[in-house]
C-alpha cells in the first residue's frame, strides 16, 4: 500500500513538473486539459502517469493511421538518411509524385505545398485576390460558423467573433453569411466580390454539412458571377468521410453532381499524420493565377514531409480505409443515434459522415447544471477519467475524429464510455 502510494506521488510530481515548466516557458495561448501525454501506439495514448487512452480526437482529425505507426516511422527514417529539406530552387522526386497523387484523386490541377491548414488558406486568399486584381475585386465572402485558422487574414475570413476579438481592424476584404443559405450568398455579392470559401463540413463549430443543394448552388452561382469557389477541406478531408474529400461524399450519387469540381481546394491535417504538412489544390484552368514569385514558402513539401504523405496515401489505399472509416462512422452514428432515443433529455443530435462526427448534447440536461464549464467541455472532462479522448466544439458538441484504422472492438469501447457519461448526466 505504501508503494503504490509512492507511485501515484511519482506520477504526479511528472505532471506537475511539466506544467510548471508550460507556466513558465510557454506563452499561454491555450487551454489544457491536465493530462500530460508522454507516448502512443495506434488509437491509444499514454500519459505521464501510465494511464491509457482511446483517442477518439485523432490530434485533431490530424492522426490518421494513429500514433506510432511503424510504416509512418519508417519512411521518415528512410527519406531522412537521402534529404530532409532541400529548398523550392529545385525539383525533388517526393513533392512531384505527391503532387501527382492529388490530383489523381481530386481532378485535373495542380499543387502547392506548405506547413499548415493556414497557410493553405492564405494560399486560397492569395489566389482569389491575383484573380480578381485586374478588375479591382478582392472580397471573399465566407460562412457564419466557419474556421479558417489563426493568421490575421485567418481570422478575418472565420465566421466566429471569439476568435476576432482583440484584433480588430479586421484584414479588409471578407465578409460573413448564414451556412446552408444560397439567398444569402447571392445578395452578398458585390463588384468587388472576387471568390467564395466555405467548409463543406464546418468542424470547429460543431460538424455541420453543407447539403448537396447548397454546394451545387454555389457552383451555379460561381459560373454566374465568374467568382472562384473555394473549399477548406483541412479538417473533413483525407477520406475522414469515406471520401477523399468530403464534398465528394456529399454529392455521392446526387443527380447533376458528377461534373461538380471546386476551383481550389486547402489540405492539411491527416495529410501528414501527425507530420506537419498543407497544401492546396487549384483546378487546371486557373493552375497559372499564381506564378513564379508571387506565393513561396521555405519549408513547404519538403522531401521528409512529401514522404511521408506519399507512404500514407499508401496504406489508406492499401488497407482500404476510406471503405473502413465509412463503415466504422456509420457504426458509431447508428450507436449514438440508439443512445439519443434512449436519452433524449441529455442528447440532441448526430451529425457528421465517415469519422468526422459530432455528438451535440442538451445545455440544459440534469448533469450539466450548477457546474462553470460549458456541456462540451464537462463531457470531455468526464470521458477522460474514463479514459478516452474526444475533441469538444461550439459550446454543447463533442467531436469524434478517430484514426482511420480504427477497430471495431475500439469504436465500441469508445462508445461504452459515451454512453456510461450520458446516463450520469441523464440522472
Amino acid at each position: 500500500m505504501e508503494f503504490s502510494g509512492a507511485m501515484e506521488a511519482i506520477k504526479a510530481d511528472r505532471l506537475s513538473d511539466i506544467r510548471k515548466l508550460y507556466q513558465q516557458n510557454v506563452v499561454p495561448t491555450y487551454t489544457r486539459f491536465d493530462l500530460a501525454l508522454d507516448h502512443g501506439e495506434g488509437s491509444y495514448v499514454w500519459d505521464v502517469a501510465v494511464k491509457r487512452y482511446l483517442d477518439l480526437g485523432g490530434g485533431i482529425a490530424v492522426c490518421s493511421l494513429g500514433h506510432a505507426h511503424p510504416e509512418i516511422s519508417d519512411a521518415l527514417l528512410e527519406q531522412s538518411r537521402k534529404l530532409l529539406h532541400v529548398s523550392n530552387l529545385y525539383f525533388t522526386k517526393p513533392q512531384a509524385e505527391l503532387a501527382q497523387a492529388l490530383v489523381r484523386l481530386i481532378g485535373p490541377g495542380r499543387c502547392f505545398f506548405c506547413n499548415s491548414g493556414a497557410e493553405a488558406n492564405e494560399g486560397l486568399y492569395k489566389l482569389a485576390r491575383k484573380f480578381g486584381h485586374d478588375e479591382g475585386r478582392y472580397e471573399i465572402i465566407t460562412a457564419d460558423g466557419s474556421f479558417h485558422g489563426r493568421t490575421l487574414a485567418g481570422i478575418a475570413a472565420t465566421g466566429q467573433e471569439k476568435v476576432k476579438k482583440g484584433f480588430e481592424p479586421m484584414v479588409a476584404g471578407f465578409r460573413q453569411v448564414p451556412f446552408n443559405d444560397l439567398e444569402a450568398m447571392r445578395a452578398a455579392i458585390t463588384p468587388q466580390t472576387a471568390a467564395i470559401l466555405i467548409e463543406a463540413i464546418q468542424g470547429e463549430s460543431g460538424i455541420t454539412p453543407a447539403t448537396a443543394d447548397y454546394l451545387l448552388g454555389l457552383r451555379k452561382l460561381c459560373d454566374e458571377k465568374n467568382l472562384l469557389l473555394l473549399l477548406d477541406e483541412v479538417q473533413a478531408g483525407h477520406f475522414r468521410t469515406g471520401r477523399f474529400q468530403s464534398w465528394q461524399r456529399i454529392l455521392e450519387n446526387v443527380p447533376g453532381a458528377a461534373e461538380f469540381s471546386p476551383d481550389a481546394v486547402s489540405m492539411a491535417k491527416s495529410l501528414g499524420g501527425g507530420f506537419p504538412i498543407g497544401a492546396f489544390w487549384v483546378r487546371e484552368k486557373y493552375a497559372d493565377v499564381l506564378s513564379a514569385g508571387t506565393h513561396a514558402t521555405t519549408f513547404g513539401g519538403t522531401p521528409l514531409g512529401c514522404a511521408v504523405a506519399l507512404k500514407i496515401l499508401e496504406v489508406i489505399e492499401r488497407d482500404q480505409l476510406s471503405d473502413r472509416a465509412r463503415q466504422q462512422g456509420d457504426f458509431i452514428k447508428a450507436e449514438l443515434q440508439r443512445l439519443m432515443r434512449k436519452f433524449p433529455s441529455v442528447l440532441k443530435e448526430v451529425r457528421g459522415a465517415g469519422l468526422m462526427i459530432g455528438l451535440e448534447f442538451r445545455s440544459d440536461a440534469p448533469g450539466f447544471r450548477g457546474a462553470e464549464k460549458v456541456p462540451a467541455l464537462q463531457v470531455v472532462d468526464r470521458l477522460h477519467a474514463l479514459g478516452i479522448l474526444t475533441v469538444p466544439a461550439a459550446t454543447a458538441v463533442v467531436r469524434i475524429l478517430p484514426a482511420l484504422n480504427l477497430s471495431q472492438a475500439e469504436a465500441v469501447e469508445g462508445l461504452h464510455a459515451i454512453e456510461a457519461v450520458v446516463a450520469e448526466l441523464a440522472a
